[in-house]
């Protein structure tokens, strides 16, 4: 089968496409002919060796994927041939950018009908990570204000829109650009900040009066957490799920003293360790999305071949929603 691998760290270049085998699923493993896969900045921190766990070299990136059930094996029980379905693989088993790929039948789910494969795997990886930076990690109560850093990206979209749906008083959204921006309004979001102007922690306090924000999603590292700390209100939550600038924060924990603030890690594998509640929050989301409450922006959908191109893309800011690659 055809995969995208590299066997080195490196830019978006070292992405190659290659001939692999096409595994064969044992026990509770089924194999999914992938339709499409979703694209993430996780995957250029796996290829550029930055990941969070190590990755093992040569890698086939890609843990988001939706597609239809083409084998089973022998144990498997509760999920048939032809099924369609979307899941999240393993942080050790990501092999997503293929045409092919294992996975295990308790963590499908079936895509419910008049969702399409491209819209499916827009949910997995961003659309939980959103619901469990909000719900889970900030414990985001209703009336509460929000900070959605990078609103036009992948989890930003979504988070605008959950953290509405979950009661938000005011969603107070940044991103890079003007267009961007106007993305994030038309999502749901209250309050508009460009963070490429000077002094744009000063806005947000601003809108919120000098209170500032009581839930913040930050995903850039360096200078915007730095800002992103200052604007936190009393009993503010900063939840930290990336560091996509590749420069480390460096954090002075008694200064979340004065204010009984909270900085918070969010790794997403940590929560597929607890399938109740990784199924229970994606049948969640596939149900707004069904229903129309929970609109998902496709930014543009690349043949797998244009992996490096993509990932290009993506760090180059110049991409706005998912990312889809199909094989």
């Amino acid at each position: 089968m055809k995969a995208i691998q590299f066997q080195e760290f490196g830019g978006p270049e070292v992405l190659q496409l290659t001939d692999i085998e096409k595994p064969t699923p044992k026990g509770h493993e089924v194999l999914i002919e992938i339709k499409a896969i979703g694209v993430n900045y996780a995957d250029t921190a796996r290829r550029q060796g930055q990941y969070v766990v190590p990755t093992p070299l040569p890698f086939v990136p890609g843990a988001e994927v939706a597609g239809t059930v083409a084998e089973v094996g022998d144990k498997v029980t509760g999920v048939k041939v032809g099924t369609n379905v979307v899941t999240l693989l393993g942080a050790d088993k990501a092999t997503g950018y293929a045409e092919y790929t294992i996975a295990d039948e308790r963590g499908l789910i079936p895509i419910p009908e008049g969702i399409d494969f491209e819209h499916a795997v827009a949910l997995p990886l961003q659309g939980l990570s959103a619901y469990h930076i909000l719900k889970t990690m900030g414990r985001l109560e209703k009336g509460e204000t929000v900070l959605v850093h990078a609103a036009a990206g992948g989890v930003g979209t979504i988070a605008v829109q959950l953290a509405k749906l979950f009661g938000a008083g005011k969603v107070i959204a940044t991103a890079s650009s003007s267009e961007k921006l106007q993305l994030a309004k038309q999502l749901g979001a209250d309050e508009l900040v460009n963070y490429t102007e000077e002094n744009w922690e000063q806005k947000v306090l601003d809108i919120t009066d000098g209170k500032g924000v009581d839930v913040a999603l930050e995903m850039a590292g360096g200078e915007i957490f730095d800002k992103t700390l200052s604007c936190l209100a009393s009993f503010g939550r900063l939840v930290i799920y990336g560091v996509a600038s590749g420069e480390q924060p460096t954090l002075h924990p008694s200064i979340l003293m004065g204010k009984n603030q909270s900085v918070i890690g969010f790794f997403l594998p940590q929560i597929m360790k607890k399938p109740d509640l990784f199924a229970s929050s994606l049948q969640e989301l596939l149900s707004y999305t069904q229903k129309g409450e929970l609109k998902l922006t496709i930014g543009g959908t690349y043949p797998l071949e244009e992996a490096a191109k993509v990932h290009s893309l993506m760090q180059g800011r110049k991409t706005s929603g998912k990312l889809i690659l199909v094989p």
